[in-house]
């Protein structure tokens, strides 16, 4: 289902499911993001610090730990930049005006949409529907179950509290080396399709990233 998403036919959208899937990222903080701000210049680090919510900047997060740093697979780094273009500042994902973007359109155009083309049931519910906190249970349950990401590191990217903030955390935060290092063994668990432009009939070539 994932794989699917990240093949959603809508750029903007697309881009926003698979980096919520690929970083765990709640929606309002993937909405927060503003280029130059809070994407590092190489592409591979993003900083949380801020939030959107009813297309209002909010600087409060829902934790202390949400504020933190998620460091990006090679593969998804390069989408994103190819994404952000020649733009320099605003925000990641923003309106035609420039205005960033409401949560519940991305979850009743786009989201669901998606789900419902991607075969998706929801065993609860027994419809096609999920919320936008899917992405991050896909990448959380991902983490921790395929891959061999230390622990304290997982609970570093998806912002949750680590047993001591000053032995875990700051130690982590620290070694940018490190968390790159573990971005990429990990993986991001679904396939993407990389459209090809300026090609008759849009070919498209995937890769899939494993973890290692």
């Amino acid at each position: 289902i994932m794989s699917k998403l990240a093949a959603w036919k809508k750029p903007r959208e697309r881009m926003v499911f698979i980096l919520c899937g690929a970083a765990g990222l709640r929606i309002g903080e993937a909405l927060g993001l503003e280029i130059g701000k809070h994407v590092s210049a190489d592409f591979l680090t993003l900083t949380i610090s801020q939030k959107v919510r009813h297309c209002k900047v909010e600087e409060r997060l829902k934790t202390a730990s949400a504020a933190r740093q998620v460091d990006l697979h090679p593969s998804i780094a390069a989408l994103l930049k190819e994404y952000v273009g020649n733009r320099k500042n605003g925000f990641l994902f923003c309106t035609r005006n420039r205005k960033p973007l409401g949560s519940s359109c991305i979850l009743r155009r786009h989201l669901h949409p998606a789900l419902r083309e991607a075969g998706f049931l929801n065993p609860h519910t027994g419809d096609h529907k999920a919320g936008n906190h899917a992405f991050r249970r896909f990448r959380n349950t991902y983490l921790r179950n395929h891959t061999e990401c230390p622990e304290g590191l997982q609970k570093f990217w998806m912002g949750h509290a680590g047993e001591s903030m000053t032995d875990l955390y700051d130690k982590i935060k620290e070694d940018e080396k490190f968390r790159r290092e573990w971005a990429e063994k990990c993986g991001f668990g679904f396939e993407l399709v990389s459209i090809v432009p300026n090609v008759p009939k849009m070919e498209a070539e995937i890769t899939t990233a494993r973890a290692a």
